[in-house]
């Protein structure tokens, strides 16, 4: 094998992957917990009863830490140390190639699930609080955090295909 296609550095864009899908990934769905918390928060002052109901935003931003956390994993496992076997048998194999893929990866859900996380967090917040309100629009609010959710899961999609990506 070439050494140019396995480069000493190539793991390490495959580490910033893993590290991109879980700290964003973390960071939207800590601020959709954040978000959507402060809404629950004032709602419970007046409508104590319904804060159980309520719950359901903070779930949905907790699934997209783990969408982050499953990519992180997979990438992780897949992490060989970098530079070419011919010499020694001193390098593992990874080529530059996976490198990259991995990033792609990684940044693709971690970036997806901080878009998700936002959204789930403003409309959780508002959601909550209008629904305390009027009950009727809790069915509308569980519609649009779904949407949101399925933001986070479109990344997930795309960065499982590129991290199984073979070649």
């Amino acid at each position: 094998m070439n050494s140019e296609l396995m480069p000493i550095y190539g793991p390490f864009f495959g580490v910033m992957g893993s590290a991109s899908a879980m700290v964003f990934s973390a960071l939207g769905a800590a601020y959709g917990t954040a978000k959507s918390g402060t809404g629950i928060a004032a709602m419970a002052v007046m409508r104590p009863e319904l804060i159980m109901k309520s719950i359901i935003p903070v779930v949905m931003a907790g699934i997209i830490a783990i969408y982050g956390l499953v990519v992180a994993a997979l990438i992780a496992n897949k992490l060989k140390e970098g530079g070419d076997d011919s010499n020694g048998g001193l390098g593992g194999g990874y080529k530059l190639y996976h490198g990259f893929l991995h990033l792609g990866a990684g940044l693709s859900v971690g970036l997806s699930g901080l878009a998700a996380g936002f959204a789930i967090g403003v409309v959780g917040d508002a959601g909550v609080r209008g629904t305390a309100q009027q009950p009727r629009l809790f069915v509308g609010m569980i519609l649009i955090l779904i949407f949101a959710e399925v933001l986070g899961l479109y990344g997930l999609i795309v960065a499982l295909v590129l991290s199984t990506k073979t070649g």
